[in-house]
């Protein structure tokens, strides 16, 4: 396991002992809620879409997930975020794909100082702007 000499952070699992007073520990939401802000910083992502089950979820609770599209997974060997998300047409999916893979692996990495291993994408949707499909219409 890696640790920070500065704060003695396990950066596997999250986990952080603050000048021997005690333990923190980030939970997958937040890094979750980090990834998805992250992801959506890059141009050509039109937005993040919600797994079948979270989906379903919050059609049955009416709540809203922040996290949508976005899971997290932390163990003591590794972290995994995989990311559902859409680009929008005209963008190059591989190199919008690798800008929000890295993105998001720098960003959850400088703010919380957890070690990320995977960023998975899978793009499940193109989407196109109201203009553009109005302007074929025409011709």
């Amino acid at each position: 396991m890696e640790k920070d000499n500065q704060t003695n952070i396990t950066r596997e699992t999250g986990k952080y002992d603050v000048s021997g007073v005690g333990t923190v520990k980030i939970s997958e939401e937040v890094v979750g809620v980090i990834a998805g802000i992250a992801a959506t910083e890059i141009d050509g992502v039109s937005g993040l879409n919600p797994t079948t089950t979270r989906g379903i979820t919050q059609v049955f609770t009416g709540k809203r997930n922040v996290t949508k599209g976005v899971k997290v997974t932390i163990d003591e060997k590794k972290s995994t975020i995989d990311i559902v998300m859409s680009v929008e047409y005209g963008y190059n999916i591989p190199e919008v794909v690798q800008a929000v893979q890295e993105n998001v692996m720098t960003t959850v990495e400088n703010i919380t100082g957890l070690k990320v291993s995977e960023v998975n994408i899978m793009v499940n949707n193109i989407s196109v702007k109201k203009q553009e499909v109005a302007g074929k219409d025409a011709k």
